[in-house]
């Protein structure tokens, strides 16, 4: 059964039996979490690089970033090779995204820009950020119009690339601390995110580039990653609280699912599939594990451990061609898993 938000802290004095009763009810939601789905993995030779945040490209190879490693990299999971991209140094690339022509689009979160690199010939293309206090590109998407939006966390602002003409503009939000962090575009082309620093969704008139946010009741969660289902609900998985949010932004109502893996989960990496499923992955324990959530039946389901432990699963997409999850790990591979159909041999 859902709970209504009414989550509140714990006193001191009662931890230890509350914390009790919750390892109980945790092992028993275990039990009864129903499937696994198959996974592979792929262990990217570049040693203690964070890959991460895959993106899949017109001819079936998978590009993804590799944070700590600074560069841009792919794989083709026919072949098992990878191929790896050079970029400016001190990018730090977070987040990469690939457009319908095959270029592929990343954050660069130490540098302040935002690249374009043709993978045919390795050119790249820079957009700058026009205001020097925004350092840290963090999540990209591109919306309906083929433009791109993005989240740059710390600096606290979200932007918007029209990508025709390099142009980019800023929207900084109004507190210090706010945290624009995952990121999504509604049916109504306007981006909606989380705002990982404070118990808030966010959305942007793109027409206005007005803000608005939704207050979510509880002071202690913390929307880190978000999706969206095809009859508007928003979905976020609460990083703090290990609950999984849904909000009717018509109506500004929030319903939180208590998560299979309690409130130590620590919900992270998190996307839709074409099934109006909600996929996302628990990385408060080793091995993280994925796990699946209907709608439909407020069930939850699917539960699979990511076989290399996952060190943190921090980003992942769907592929509604294959009915595929990529995802990248800290400890170093490139995995997927089949969520929808049985269409790719694994």
């Amino acid at each position: 059964m859902p709970l209504l938000v009414s989550f509140r802290a714990l006193r001191p004095r009662r931890h230890v039996v509350a914390l009790a009763l919750l390892v109980t009810a945790v092992a028993r939601i275990d039990a009864q979490l129903p499937g696994t789905v198959p996974a592979r993995e792929w262990k990217v030779p570049w040693e203690k690089t964070r890959p991460r945040d895959p993106a899949v490209h017109p001819d079936g190879r998978i590009f993804f970033v590799g944070q700590e490693g600074n560069y841009i990299a792919s794989l083709d999971p026919r072949s098992g090779q990878f191929r790896r991209y050079t970029i400016d140094d001190g990018t730090h690339p977070h987040n990469c995204v690939v457009d319908a022509r095959g270029q592929v689009w990343y954050a660069g979160n130490r540098n302040g820009m935002i690249g374009r690199l043709d993978p045919t010939s390795g050119a790249i293309t820079r957009y700058p950020m026009p205001d020097s206090t925004v350092r840290d590109p963090h999540t990209l998407i591109f919306d309906r119009s083929g433009d791109l939006w993005f989240t740059a966390q710390f600096s606290g602002a979200v932007g918007k690339l029209e990508v025709k003409t390099g142009k980019i503009t800023l929207v900084k939000m109004p507190e210090r601390g706010w945290r624009p962090y995952g990121i999504e575009i509604d049916a109504a082309n306007r981006p909606v995110f989380d705002l990982f620093g404070t118990n808030k969704i966010g959305t942007i008139d793109p027409a206005t580039m007005t803000l608005k946010t939704y207050p979510l009741p509880n002071d202690r969660t913390r929307p880190r990653r978000i999706g969206l289902t095809s009859d508007g609900t928003v979905w976020y998985v609460d990083y703090t609280r290990g609950a999984l949010g849904r909000l009717d932004p018509r109506s500004g109502a929030v319903t939180d699912f208590p998560l299979p893996g309690g409130p130590v989960s620590l919900p992270y990496a998190m996307a839709v599939d074409d099934q109006d499923r909600i996929w996302f992955v628990e990385t408060g324990e080793q091995p993280n594990r994925l796990v699946g959530f209907d709608p439909k039946t407020n069930a939850f389901f699917g539960g699979t451990d990511i076989e290399s432990g996952g060190g943190t699963v921090r980003h992942m997409v769907f592929d509604k061609k294959t009915g595929l999850i990529w995802f990248g790990t800290d400890n170093g591979t490139i995995g997927r898993a089949q969520v929808s159909g049985s269409r790719t041999a694994m």
